[in-house]
Protein backbone atom coordinates (compact mmCIF):
# COMPACT_ATOMS: atom_id res chain seq x y z
CA UNK A 1 0.00 0.00 0.00
CA UNK A 2 1.12 3.54 -0.64
CA UNK A 3 0.02 6.88 0.81
CA UNK A 4 -0.57 8.12 -2.75
CA UNK A 5 -3.77 6.07 -3.01
CA UNK A 6 -6.64 7.91 -1.30
CA UNK A 7 -8.49 4.73 -0.33
CA UNK A 8 -5.42 3.67 1.68
CA UNK A 9 -5.54 6.83 3.81
CA UNK A 10 -7.42 6.93 7.11
CA UNK A 11 -10.96 8.17 6.50
CA UNK A 12 -10.22 11.37 8.44
CA UNK A 13 -7.40 12.23 6.02
CA UNK A 14 -9.25 11.58 2.77
CA UNK A 15 -9.90 14.91 0.99
CA UNK A 16 -13.55 14.19 0.12
CA UNK A 17 -14.41 13.08 3.64
CA UNK A 18 -12.45 15.99 5.18
CA UNK A 19 -14.42 18.41 3.04
CA UNK A 20 -17.72 16.89 4.11
CA UNK A 21 -16.71 16.94 7.77
CA UNK A 22 -15.23 20.42 8.10
CA UNK A 23 -15.75 22.27 4.82
CA UNK A 24 -13.38 23.08 1.94
CA UNK A 25 -11.51 25.80 3.87
CA UNK A 26 -9.71 23.12 5.86
CA UNK A 27 -8.25 21.43 2.77
CA UNK A 28 -4.82 22.06 1.30
CA UNK A 29 -4.47 23.16 -2.33
CA UNK A 30 -3.58 19.60 -3.31
CA UNK A 31 -6.57 18.18 -1.44
CA UNK A 32 -8.95 20.64 -3.12
CA UNK A 33 -7.67 19.60 -6.53
CA UNK A 34 -7.89 15.93 -5.57
CA UNK A 35 -11.58 16.32 -4.72
CA UNK A 36 -12.20 17.80 -8.17
CA UNK A 37 -10.09 15.20 -9.98
CA UNK A 38 -11.74 12.35 -8.01
CA UNK A 39 -9.48 9.63 -9.46
CA UNK A 40 -5.86 9.16 -10.31
CA UNK A 41 -4.22 6.34 -12.21
CA UNK A 42 -3.22 2.79 -11.35
CA UNK A 43 -0.64 3.07 -8.58
CA UNK A 44 -1.12 6.81 -8.16
CA UNK A 45 -4.09 8.42 -6.47
CA UNK A 46 -5.77 11.74 -7.14
CA UNK A 47 -3.84 13.39 -4.31
CA UNK A 48 -0.47 12.64 -5.86
CA UNK A 49 -1.78 13.69 -9.27
CA UNK A 50 -2.88 16.98 -7.71
CA UNK A 51 0.58 17.51 -6.23
CA UNK A 52 2.16 17.02 -9.65
CA UNK A 53 -0.22 19.59 -11.14
CA UNK A 54 0.79 22.06 -8.44
CA UNK A 55 4.44 21.47 -9.31
CA UNK A 56 3.64 22.58 -12.86
CA UNK A 57 1.85 25.62 -11.43
CA UNK A 58 4.75 26.59 -9.16
CA UNK A 59 6.53 28.94 -11.64
CA UNK A 60 3.30 30.98 -11.82
CA UNK A 61 2.91 31.37 -8.07
CA UNK A 62 1.04 28.18 -7.17
CA UNK A 63 -2.65 27.90 -7.97
CA UNK A 64 -2.40 30.92 -10.28
CA UNK A 65 -0.81 28.50 -12.73
CA UNK A 66 -4.28 27.13 -13.47
CA UNK A 67 -4.89 30.38 -15.38
CA UNK A 68 -1.78 29.91 -17.49
CA UNK A 69 -1.27 26.21 -18.21
CA UNK A 70 -2.51 24.86 -21.54
CA UNK A 71 -4.32 21.60 -22.21
CA UNK A 72 -1.09 20.00 -23.43
CA UNK A 73 0.78 21.12 -20.31
CA UNK A 74 -1.89 19.66 -18.02
CA UNK A 75 -1.69 16.42 -19.99
CA UNK A 76 1.99 16.04 -19.16
CA UNK A 77 0.79 14.77 -15.77
CA UNK A 78 0.06 11.05 -15.71
CA UNK A 79 -3.68 10.45 -15.61
CA UNK A 80 -4.69 13.84 -17.03
CA UNK A 81 -6.51 13.37 -20.32
CA UNK A 82 -8.87 15.58 -22.26
CA UNK A 83 -11.67 15.48 -19.68
CA UNK A 84 -9.55 16.38 -16.65
CA UNK A 85 -7.55 18.98 -18.58
CA UNK A 86 -10.87 20.60 -19.47
CA UNK A 87 -12.00 20.50 -15.84
CA UNK A 88 -8.79 22.15 -14.67
CA UNK A 89 -9.07 24.89 -17.29
CA UNK A 90 -12.64 25.56 -16.22
CA UNK A 91 -11.58 26.10 -12.60
CA UNK A 92 -9.66 29.23 -13.58
CA UNK A 93 -12.51 30.52 -15.72
CA UNK A 94 -15.01 29.98 -12.89
CA UNK A 95 -12.76 31.92 -10.51
CA UNK A 96 -12.63 34.86 -12.93
CA UNK A 97 -16.39 34.91 -13.40
CA UNK A 98 -17.08 34.64 -9.68
CA UNK A 99 -14.76 37.56 -9.02
CA UNK A 100 -16.44 39.69 -11.68
CA UNK A 101 -19.92 38.86 -10.37
CA UNK A 102 -19.09 40.61 -7.08
CA UNK A 103 -19.17 43.91 -8.94
CA UNK A 104 -22.21 44.44 -11.15
CA UNK A 105 -22.06 46.55 -14.27
CA UNK A 106 -24.30 49.10 -12.59
CA UNK A 107 -21.73 49.55 -9.82
CA UNK A 108 -18.55 49.19 -11.84
CA UNK A 109 -18.30 52.15 -14.16
CA UNK A 110 -18.78 55.04 -11.77
CA UNK A 111 -15.31 54.93 -10.20
CA UNK A 112 -11.78 53.75 -11.09
CA UNK A 113 -11.98 51.25 -8.21
CA UNK A 114 -15.20 49.78 -9.61
CA UNK A 115 -13.78 49.42 -13.12
CA UNK A 116 -10.61 47.79 -11.79
CA UNK A 117 -12.59 45.37 -9.63
CA UNK A 118 -14.78 44.37 -12.58
CA UNK A 119 -11.87 43.55 -14.88
CA UNK A 120 -9.13 42.58 -12.43
CA UNK A 121 -9.36 38.78 -12.42
CA UNK A 122 -9.96 38.61 -16.14
CA UNK A 123 -7.01 40.79 -17.13
CA UNK A 124 -4.34 40.48 -14.44
CA UNK A 125 -3.31 37.00 -15.61
CA UNK A 126 -2.95 37.83 -19.31
CA UNK A 127 0.52 37.04 -20.62
CA UNK A 128 0.32 39.75 -23.30
CA UNK A 129 -0.78 43.35 -23.04
CA UNK A 130 -4.40 43.78 -24.07
CA UNK A 131 -5.98 47.19 -24.60
CA UNK A 132 -9.76 47.46 -24.25
CA UNK A 133 -12.32 50.20 -24.70
CA UNK A 134 -15.55 50.32 -22.69
CA UNK A 135 -18.37 52.41 -24.17
CA UNK A 136 -20.90 54.10 -21.86
CA UNK A 137 -24.22 55.89 -22.36
CA UNK A 138 -25.36 59.28 -21.02
CA UNK A 139 -25.93 57.83 -17.53
CA UNK A 140 -22.58 56.07 -17.42
CA UNK A 141 -24.10 52.65 -18.04
CA UNK A 142 -22.22 49.94 -19.90
CA UNK A 143 -23.00 49.61 -23.62
CA UNK A 144 -20.17 47.61 -25.16
CA UNK A 145 -16.62 46.40 -24.53
CA UNK A 146 -14.14 45.77 -27.35
CA UNK A 147 -10.51 44.64 -27.58
CA UNK A 148 -8.47 47.25 -29.46
CA UNK A 149 -5.06 45.56 -29.55
CA UNK A 150 -3.18 42.56 -28.19
CA UNK A 151 0.57 42.48 -27.68
CA UNK A 152 1.46 46.10 -27.04
CA UNK A 153 -0.05 49.49 -26.29
CA UNK A 154 1.68 51.62 -28.88
CA UNK A 155 0.71 55.12 -29.97
CA UNK A 156 1.51 54.25 -33.58
CA UNK A 157 -0.78 51.22 -33.53
CA UNK A 158 -3.77 52.65 -31.65
CA UNK A 159 -5.99 54.69 -33.95
CA UNK A 160 -8.34 57.14 -32.21
CA UNK A 161 -10.31 57.17 -35.46
CA UNK A 162 -11.16 53.47 -35.10
CA UNK A 163 -11.97 53.89 -31.41
CA UNK A 164 -14.39 56.72 -32.04
CA UNK A 165 -15.94 55.07 -35.09
CA UNK A 166 -16.88 52.19 -32.79
CA UNK A 167 -18.05 54.65 -30.12
CA UNK A 168 -20.34 56.35 -32.64
CA UNK A 169 -21.55 52.99 -33.92
CA UNK A 170 -22.74 52.07 -30.41
CA UNK A 171 -23.99 55.60 -29.67
CA UNK A 172 -21.60 56.01 -26.74
CA UNK A 173 -21.11 59.38 -25.09
CA UNK A 174 -18.02 58.43 -23.09
CA UNK A 175 -15.20 55.89 -23.10
CA UNK A 176 -12.96 54.18 -20.58
CA UNK A 177 -9.68 52.63 -21.76
CA UNK A 178 -7.89 49.94 -19.81
CA UNK A 179 -5.03 47.58 -20.37
CA UNK A 180 -2.92 45.16 -18.37
CA UNK A 181 0.79 45.00 -17.62
CA UNK A 182 1.89 41.32 -17.62
CA UNK A 183 4.82 42.27 -15.36
CA UNK A 184 2.29 42.98 -12.61
CA UNK A 185 3.54 46.57 -12.20
CA UNK A 186 0.82 49.04 -13.28
CA UNK A 187 3.12 52.05 -13.43
CA UNK A 188 2.33 53.84 -16.74
CA UNK A 189 4.98 54.00 -19.44
CA UNK A 190 5.64 57.06 -21.58
CA UNK A 191 3.79 55.29 -24.40
CA UNK A 192 0.77 54.73 -22.15
CA UNK A 193 0.61 58.45 -21.41
CA UNK A 194 1.02 59.40 -25.10
CA UNK A 195 -1.81 57.08 -26.15
CA UNK A 196 -4.05 58.49 -23.42
CA UNK A 197 -3.44 62.13 -24.37
CA UNK A 198 -3.92 61.41 -28.05
CA UNK A 199 -7.30 59.75 -27.46
CA UNK A 200 -8.31 62.51 -25.02
CA UNK A 201 -7.64 65.22 -27.65
CA UNK A 202 -9.57 63.34 -30.31
CA UNK A 203 -12.49 62.82 -27.94
CA UNK A 204 -12.72 66.56 -27.21
CA UNK A 205 -13.01 67.31 -30.92
CA UNK A 206 -15.70 64.68 -31.47
CA UNK A 207 -17.60 65.31 -28.25
CA UNK A 208 -17.05 61.85 -26.73
CA UNK A 209 -15.16 62.06 -23.45
CA UNK A 210 -12.36 59.73 -22.40
CA UNK A 211 -13.28 59.33 -18.73
CA UNK A 212 -10.22 57.37 -17.65
CA UNK A 213 -7.45 55.00 -18.68
CA UNK A 214 -6.74 52.26 -16.15
CA UNK A 215 -3.68 50.04 -16.08
CA UNK A 216 -4.24 46.65 -14.45
CA UNK A 217 -1.34 45.10 -12.56
CA UNK A 218 -1.14 42.05 -10.31
CA UNK A 219 -4.08 42.70 -7.99
CA UNK A 220 -3.46 46.45 -8.23
CA UNK A 221 -4.16 49.23 -10.69
CA UNK A 222 -3.40 52.83 -11.60
CA UNK A 223 -5.92 55.36 -12.88
CA UNK A 224 -4.38 57.94 -15.22
CA UNK A 225 -7.25 60.27 -14.36
CA UNK A 226 -6.32 60.10 -10.66
CA UNK A 227 -2.73 60.75 -11.70
CA UNK A 228 -3.84 63.89 -13.53
CA UNK A 229 -2.65 62.54 -16.89
CA UNK A 230 -5.87 62.90 -18.89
Amino acid sequence: MTRNIIRDLPVSERPYEKCQASGPAGLTDAELLAVILRTGTRGQGALETARQILELCAPYGGLLGLYHLTFSEFQKVSGIGDVKATQLSCIGELAKRMSRSRTTREQAFHSPEGVAAYFMEEMRHREKEELRAVFLDTKGHFIKEIVLSVGTVNEALISPREIFLDALKYQAVSIILLHNHPSGDPEPSEEDVLVTKRVTRAGILIGIALLDHLIIGDNCYISLKERGLL
